[in-house]
């Protein structure tokens, strides 16, 4: 049931709080134990039912997973192509990435494995997906490229050279998680550099993985007939999920929090240096790595923001994180342009549309050219309409929080969604000094 609701103006946010576990760390923490021989001991996991999904998934095919109390959870695993086909279908939600990196794991197994998921994600293309793994021998029953999908897995997997179209985390994971299975060399070309998550955790549990740079492009190849070992594996805070709280510190009068233990890995903090171009004062304290990722605590205190231009070659550093981005280009003075964003329109909404309708209904001005995103600050917002999330956790959190600074409080259609990726996102803020009704 849906379930509507109203950010507060809101003053003097402080306090210190950690943000659940990284949601991309946590589906390749349960994937990654699943396909390796031995114990993976998993804490910080992120407890939301797109991680969930996966959690469920692995279970599915053969692996023991066990949850030992909150956000601690273990995994035994069958080893590389030792894991069976399902009894029954696997339902991955609202998860794409879930979905998306579970086709590389079936592109491995000689077995068919049903693939559903909800409205959201069944409206999901996922040829890009597809089209690189069925060269590598994976097929499927429909003449569609969208869930429901029934896969095929191969008798043999082959190995493959892929250059990435597209900047896509997702489909260089899964072709390289295919690779596993495969004789020989797979190689993925990226001409941007993504999320390396999958790079540095499969190199964490022992494949053979190396990365190059030549020509402006970078070269992930992975040797395959792997065989990886448990690790343990400790989840750091989710630096996209940490956005919401820090936008919200910036725009509230009087704010000065910090959030504890976040990720810190570069291909993710694109919105952070954004916003320290555009006047934030935010500092990144007690640094340190852990499993092969930095890590740091992020202290956030109010702020006036300027527009800036937001580079193409970041979005894929931030794509998660535009449509608080865009909220907060309302509360800056000036023009806040965000260049190449076509990415967003195929999330779990057209996001683009989304953010850009939810500006409107907020009185500010903005305007798409292609796209590119341009929002006209003032330094303050009227707020006072009605959002539409489209199901989309990430629209709803974000105009939930650019209602906690404007004049007048939003109405977010639709906040149940949020417990995809933010399960006590609500409880959180309210511990910050946030109110919502």
């Amino acid at each position: 049931m849906a379930q509507a609701l109203s950010g507060l103006l809101s003053s003097g946010l402080s306090g210190s709080v950690r943000v659940p576990g990284d949601k991309s760390i946590s589906h390749r923490a349960l994937i990654f134990g699943a396909l390796s021989i031995g114990e993976t001991e998993i804490t910080g996991l992120l407890e939301a039912d797109d991680v969930l999904a996966t959690a469920k998934a692995v279970s599915q095919m053969g692996a023991d997973v066990e949850q030992l109390g909150e956000g601690h959870w273990r995994v035994r695993g069958l080893g590389v192509g030792g894991l069976q086909a399902p009894s029954g279908p696997l339902d991955f939600g609202n998860s794409g990435t879930a979905a998306r990196l579970m086709m590389g794991v079936i592109a491995g197994h000689s077995f068919e494995a049903k693939f559903v998921g909800d409205e959201s994600l069944s409206s999901r293309p996922m040829r890009r997906v597809l089209d690189p793994l069925s060269q590598m021998g994976l097929d499927w029953h429909e003449e569609y490229d969208h869930l429901p999908l029934t896969l095929i897995g191969p008798s043999r997997t082959l190995p493959m050279t892929y250059e990435l179209p597209v900047p896509s985390a997702q489909v260089k994971s899964a072709v390289l998680i295919a690779g596993l299975f495969a004789p020989g060399i797979t190689q993925v070309i990226e001409k941007e550099a993504t999320r390396d998550h999958t790079e540095r955790m499969l190199s964490y549990f022992g494949a053979k993985l190396t990365v190059t740079l030549e020509a402006d492009k970078r070269l992930i190849a992975i040797e395959g007939d792997a065989e990886l070992k448990g690790a343990p594996v400790i989840v750091p805070s989710d630096p996209s999920s940490a956005a919401f709280l820090t936008g919200a510190a910036l725009i509230c009068p009087d704010s000065d929090i910090t959030i504890e233990g976040v990720l810190l890995n570069p291909t993710r903090t694109g919105f952070y240096q954004t916003l320290a171009e555009m006047g934030a004062n935010i500092t990144f304290i007690n640094e340190r790595e852990e499993n092969g990722e930095p890590i740091g605590d992020i202290r956030v205190r109010t702020s006036q923001l300027k527009g800036v231009t937001v580079p193409a070659e970041r979005a894929p550093s931030m794509i998660d994180e535009y449509p608080m981005l865009a909220c907060l280009a309302g509360f800056a003075t000036g023009q806040t342009r965000m260049c190449d964003l076509g990415e967003l329109r195929v999330k779990e909404s057209d996001r683009l549309s989304a953010t850009q309708d939810g500006l409107q209904a907020a009185s500010i001005s903005c305007d798409s050219e292609g796209d590119d995103l341009i929002v006209q600050g003032t330094g303050q917002v009227e707020g006072g309409g009605f959002v539409k999330t489209h199901m989309d956790h990430r629209i709803a959190m974000s105009f939930l929080v650019l209602s906690l600074g404007a004049k007048q409080p939003m109405v977010i259609d639709d906040t149940t969604m949020i417990a995809t990726s933010f399960p006590n996102f609500i409880p959180l803020m309210e511990k910050l000094g946030c109110r919502f009704k």
